[in-house]
C-alpha cells in the first residue's frame, strides 16, 4: 500500500502539469486560429491544390486537411516556446474583441502587402549598395 501511495505521490505532478499543458496548447491553437492563420492555411491548400487534378482534388484536400493538426500542433509548440498560457490567454480575449477580429481578418492581406513594400525597399538598397561599390 505504502508503494502504491509513494507512486501516486510522485506522478501526481507530472499528470496535473501533462493537463496543464494540455489545456496550454488547446488555448494556443484557438489563439492561432483566431488569428487568421486558418484561412492562410486554407489559402495555400487551395493554391497548391490547383495544379491537382479534377479527378484527384477531392482526395488531396481530404488528405491536406489532415496535416492541419500536426501544423498546429508544431505551431502551438513554437508559440508555447515564447508566451506563457496567461498571455496566450490575453491574446485570445485580445482576438476576441472587435479589433482584434479586424486585425485577424486583415492580417494575411497587411502581411502580402507589406512583403511587396519589403522587396521594393530590398531592391532600392541594393541600388544605393551598388553607387558605392
Amino acid at each position: 500500500m505504502k508503494k502504491v501511495l509513494l507512486l501516486l505521490f510522485l506522478f501526481a505532478p507530472v499528470l496535473t502539469q501533462a493537463q496543464d499543458t494540455s489545456e496550454f496548447k488547446k488555448e494556443t491553437i484557438e489563439f492561432i486560429k483566431l488569428t487568421g492563420s486558418g484561412a492562410a492555411f486554407d489559402n495555400a491548400i487551395s493554391q497548391i491544390g490547383a495544379m491537382v487534378s479534377e479527378a484527384n482534388k477531392e482526395a488531396y484536400q481530404k488528405e491536406a486537411i489532415a496535416t492541419l493538426n500536426g501544423l498546429y500542433d508544431k505551431l502551438a509548440d513554437l508559440y508555447m516556446s515564447e508566451f506563457t498560457q496567461d498571455e496566450i490567454k490575453e491574446l485570445v480575449a485580445f482576438y476576441n474583441t472587435d479589433l482584434g477580429k479586424k486585425l485577424a481578418e486583415k492580417q494575411l492581406s497587411l502581411t502580402q502587402r507589406g512583403m511587396v513594400l519589403g522587396q521594393s525597399w530590398g531592391m532600392e538598397l541594393q541600388g544605393i549598395a551598388q553607387k558605392y561599390n
